[in-house]
């Protein structure tokens, strides 16, 4: 079989598994009380559709907190993930909570607002994608009616909303053109019992509810089946207008238009056709039934309509603010008309996204007190605000998706692994002025550098602790802590305001973007004999062209600017240090302390002051060993001289450093651990600070101890057969193969690295 055939069979595959043969009343029934989750009123199945996806943990402005997947677009490959704004995003869920229980929040309006480039769009497109694909699952089928009036011999009298049937084995079903819930036909006191029954048997904490009547198209056919066969004189009526010869239950797949309304803001028309649909006048005369309008020369095209059932969203909604009064009272009586004498029952959550304009907009009438004539509008919205992101994992996430287009969803494992996600290499295909395609690279740290400066552009230093920077409260949002050294402070030990305006206002992602994108296409003014050099883009580099664009970017006011500008010199300097640790690290990579070492060492101390039996290769017990441990302190740690020592027995500086630094944090592992054997070796390495520093971290003073012949200020061209040519080929060879740089970018960061360096070696 050709591989075209295979791709048709698995279409053929996925759609047999989406779509159902249409099915009798009584076996819809049947099925909603296996699942009452397929006739769920809209709050209820967007909740579930959130929730059916999952959750994570994520830690967003120093906090550890849990995130739903849905809003990682996992269905879409991640494409249209909405990147932090976890906390907004888990109230939006607490209120849909509320409102599908009924608990005080169901006449709300929800509201997201927020500057642009903050996620609001993508927000729109992730509800699509996530309502869609969950619609497909068993557990998400959604469900409604068509009819067929032509089976009960009604002459020439048809069903039709615009001309074309339904398509279907039939050409005379007709289906619900606003998606009605198949428990509509039933009479009200027979659907309250039945719902009645559902919750009986379900164990949650939100309730199936369904109040609406069914809607104007479907009434016409259920009273022209009525009074048919009440004619006839049939006894059972209700059974003859539901036989599955006229009404079938069938599921549809949720999307825009069908179950989704969404209103854009370059829509048009008046209220009444872009809330509800329009009257095709070409059909009315046509169609008049009895002196009235008939409901089947409807449109039904208007947002409410196609969002009847899940989900109505009125994107950009400054451009639709006369609309939103109108929609005032939706959310509370659920129904709308068509006309004077035609009113349609609805069943949709509401979604309203704007800029900050339209805040503005509600506001205009503010300052007259009780008389603001939109008072009553602001308490029905529900507001949540989006911001700007604040973590740099999110942010650099973010920035790397923008250049590349690569969307997958950063899901990282700790400290480590995100630390390497940020500091990573982009390399992106252009094409020069020739026709060329080149390889420009942004080399590690780059792609960072222009994250950090927009995340620190975003926080308020109005309430930074004493001592701290906006470099360390971004460092502290990412992380949930800070580290200095051997000191370790949590999020929860600093005072940050939480009114802050952090998010509020900042460098917004479009403008990174586009800096990073006019640095792609600039010609390199480096040089060099061997090396590309010419095609990497530096840290540097960046910070210095999004400074430079700041006063000519018509985004920014001029107080921002200028704020803007200010706080580049600290992200420089965080940058350097990076780089500066990533060129120590590639110069001490085949002299490092390895982990046996380390963990001798600790096994050591742990049994010099707990009295642990300590055992040799051969089981036999001995004491700790003084002189190893000296030894590892003054050499490996380089904490201690031969004077903190009498012989080799440590003075009160050394054990305190041992009791301090390295018990306590055992001590610590052995109480958590206390239901199980604790042994010093259980524990990892890394958790401790001080060991840490020792297993990932070295300085100039190891450096020199090691190489005392290196001699930075030679390093752009060492002299051959000197120590200063060995060592920089062992450190670009490391810095290639360990830490992601290209020979060029690694010639570059070292040579600016080393050139800082040459000022203060002596």
């Amino acid at each position: 079989m050709s591989e075209g055939s295979e791709y048709v069979r698995a279409a053929d595959r996925a759609l047999r598994e989406t779509y159902e043969e249409p099915m009798a009343l009584p076996e819809y029934v049947d099925r909603l009380v296996e699942n009452p989750t397929i006739g769920a009123h809209a709050a209820k199945y967007l909740l579930a559709a959130i929730e059916a996806a999952g959750t994570r943990t994520v830690v967003e402005e120093g906090e550890e907190t849990r995130r739903y997947r849905f809003f990682d677009d996992p269905h879409n490959d991640g494409e249209h993930a909405i990147l932090g704004n976890t906390e907004v995003l888990n109230g939006f869920v607490d209120d849909l909570r509320s409102i599908a229980a009924g608990r005080g929040k169901d006449e709300k309006i929800v509201w997201f607002e927020g500057p642009t480039a903050t996620g609001k769009s993508e927000l729109k497109r992730c509800l699509v994608n996530g309502l869609r694909e969950f619609s497909k699952t068993p557990e998400g089928r959604r469900y409604t009616v068509e009819w067929n009036v032509q089976s009960a011999g009604a002459d020439d009298r048809g069903l039709s909303y615009g001309g074309d049937p339904t398509v279907g084995d039939d050409e005379h079903w007709y289906e619900s053109p606003v998606q009605t819930h198949p428990l509509s036909v039933f009479p009200e006191e027979v659907r309250e019992d039945l719902v009645s029954e559902v919750n009986d048997g379900i164990d949650d904490h939100v309730p199936l509810e369904v109040a609406g009547r069914l809607d104007p198209f479907s009434r016409e056919a259920y009273e022209f089946l009525e009074e048919r066969y009440r004619r006839q004189g049939r006894d059972e009526l209700f059974s003859a207008i539901v036989d599955e010869s006229h009404l079938r239950v069938k599921n549809y797949v949720v999307d825009v238009g069908r179950g989704v309304g969404v209103l854009h803001s370059e829509d048009e028309g008046t209220p009444k056709e872009r809330l509800v649909g329009s009257w095709m006048h070409g059909m009315l005369q046509e169609l008049d039934s009895r002196g009235r309008k008939n409901p089947q020369a409807f449109s039904y095209d208007g947002v409410l309509s196609q969002g009847n059932g899940v989900l109505t969203i009125v994107e950009d909604a400054a451009q639709h603010a006369d609309l939103l009064r109108k929609l005032l009272n939706v959310p509370d009586e659920r129904s709308v008309k068509l006309d004077k004498g035609i009113g349609m029952d609805l069943d949709t959550q509401l979604v309203i996204i704007s800029n900050p304009d339209l805040e503005a907009q509600l506001n205009q009438h503010a300052d007259r007190n009780g008389m603001d004539p939109l008072k009553a509008l602001k308490r029905r919205l529900d507001k949540h605000d989006f911001g700007y992101l604040t973590n740099l994992s999110l942010e650099t996430e973010l920035v790397r998706r923008e250049l590349t287009g690569q969307t997958e969803i950063w899901e990282v494992a700790g400290d480590e692994e995100r630390t390497e996600r940020i500091r990573e290499a982009v390399t992106v295909s252009v094409k020069d002025g020739a026709g060329e395609v080149r390889r420009r690279e942004f080399a590690p740290h780059a792609i960072e550098a222009a994250a950090l400066f927009a995340v620190v552009s975003r926080l308020d230093e109005e309430d930074l602790p004493a001592g701290l920077d906006l470099v360390d409260k971004a460092m502290i949002y990412d992380k949930g802590y800070l580290q200095e050294g051997d000191t370790r402070t949590d999020k929860a030990e600093f005072e940050f305001d939480d009114a802050s305006a952090d998010g509020e206002q900042g460098i917004p992602v479009t403008y990174t973007r586009d800096v990073l994108a006019d640095l792609l296409h600039a010609e390199g003014e480096r040089h060099h004999a061997d090396l590309a050099v010419e095609d990497v883009v530096m840290p540097r580099d960046v910070l210095n062209a999004m400074a430079e664009g700041l006063s000519t970017a018509p985004v920014f006011s001029t107080g921002e600017r200028s704020e803007f500008e200010n706080r580049v010199v600290p992200v420089k300097n965080h940058v350097f240090d990076r780089q500066e640790e990533d060129v120590i690290e590639a110069i001490m990579f085949d002299n490092r302390v390895d982990r046996e070492t380390v963990a001798d060492y600790v096994e050591q101390v742990y049994a010099w002051e707990t009295g642990e039996p300590l055992y040799n290769d051969r089981g036999e017990e001995v004491e700790p060993d003084p002189l190893e441990m000296k030894l590892f302190e003054v050499e490996g740690l380089g904490r201690f001289s031969e004077s903190a020592y009498d012989g080799n027995r440590p003075d009160e500086s050394v054990r305190t450093f041992r009791r301090q630094k390295v018990i306590t944090t055992l001590n610590r592992h052995a109480w958590e651990s206390r239901n199980e054997e604790f042994a010093a070796a259980d524990v990892d390495l890394t958790a401790i600070p001080v060991i840490r520093s020792v297993l990932e971290s070295h300085d100039w003073d190891d450096v020199r101890r090691t190489f005392e012949d290196v001699d930075p200020r030679q390093w752009d061209d060492p002299p051959q057969g000197t120590e200063t040519a060995a060592v920089k080929a062992a450190t670009l060879e490391a810095m290639t193969s360990e830490f992601g740089y290209s020979e060029a970018s690694a010639e570059l960061t070292s040579r600016h690295v080393m050139g800082q360096v040459s000022y203060r070696w002596d």
